[in-house]
């Protein structure tokens, strides 16, 4: 039986002070308005780039989303995504990694250390095995398996010494700040309104060996459904995880929210549950199947990079809920 536009404005709910009043009419029924690629932090302009390349050759959103990340992961200066990236307390450099599409298929990895690009494993996860997530050795043995080169990593002279002047004076405390900016987050829109997302990263710098953040968690780090739109998170991967900050904003598009109030109300309930949220920085960045989006952190000084094909690149200074 049809719902009447106005049962749904009855029945609509109050999420974070926003009233959703039902879902727009032209949410869902819209025509394509051309492709749009938003990323995470300033590493974000040149992986933008890279997913606007491929588009321009014919990809796929999931393959614009999975290529333009690669440009992070293969950068041997970032220290927060790919090999090159800050090691745990116990000086190894362990990666995460998820992809999803717009039909919601994910793939994701987690602590794995040998290989170079674990978004790609990730999306090898997604489409040729019946699981989502793979982990540690089993996930490097599935890569071997399907002939992913293994890379034995090697800290660069200043990443070592790093570590070694933090072991001295931190007493093994994992580096938590507003100013540890970490993760590449994407999310891809094609020009046939198709969506994908994908987020990576080396996790928090001097972590406990073993830990896991938000980045390979679907619904946490990331979440798409091509009926709604897209989110991705980054910063603490705790807090991340304990609100599944991307799955509340997509639901609070799904109930209406443009993409920045979206944004707003996921900080807003990661703000009301930790009382140490001046301690660290979340930012956020959401899409909707229009093509429209917002950008929100805790602090201020979170950046992300939005791209279409017919502009040029601008790097954005998110909005923020904190002094």
């Amino acid at each position: 039986m049809a719902i009447s536009r106005r049962h749904l404005i009855r029945t609509s709910s109050v999420i974070g002070g926003v009233l959703l009043a039902g879902i727009p009419r032209n949410v869902f029924s819209m025509e394509p308005t051309g492709a749009t690629v938003i990323s995470t932090w300033d590493h974000g302009v040149p992986a933008n780039a890279a997913a606007l390349a491929a588009l321009a050759a014919g990809g796929s959103a999931l393959d614009a989303a999975e290529k333009g990340v690669m440009v992070v992961e293969a950068d041997p200066m970032n220290r927060s995504v790919g090999l090159g990236g800050t090691p745990d307390r116990d000086g190894i450099v362990t990666l995460d990694a998820s992809i999803m599409d717009h039909d919601s298929r994910a793939g994701s990895v987690a602590f794995v250390s040998t290989v170079a690009h674990p978004i790609a494993l990730a999306r090898m996860v997604m489409e040729r095995t019946p699981h989502v997530m793979m982990v540690g050795k089993g996930a490097e043995q599935f890569a071997q398996e399907h002939g992913v080169p293994i890379i034995e990593p090697h800290p660069s002279d200043d990443v070592r010494r790093a570590w070694e002047a933090w072991k001295k004076e931190n007493n093994y405390q994992p580096e938590i700040n507003i100013e540890n900016h970490d993760t590449i987050g994407m999310l891809v829109r094609d020009a046939n309104g198709r969506l994908a997302g994908a987020c990576t990263t080396s996790g928090l710098g001097y972590k406990m060996h073993g830990r896991v953040g938000d980045s390979p968690i679907i619904g946490a780090g990331l979440f798409v459904d091509g009926d709604v739109g897209a989110a991705t998170c980054t910063g603490l991967g705790e807090s991340v995880i304990r609100t599944s900050a991307s799955t509340v904003a997509v639901e609070a598009m799904r109930h209406g929210a443009t993409p920045q109030e979206a944004c707003e109300e996921a900080i807003r309930r990661i703000i009301r549950k930790h009382a140490n949220h001046r301690d660290f920085q979340v930012g956020i960045l959401a899409m909707n199947i229009k093509g429209e989006t917002g950008g929100h952190g805790m602090h201020k000084g979170f950046t992300y990079a939005l791209s279409r094909p017919d502009r040029a690149t601008t790097l954005e200074q998110a909005s923020h809920s904190l002094i």
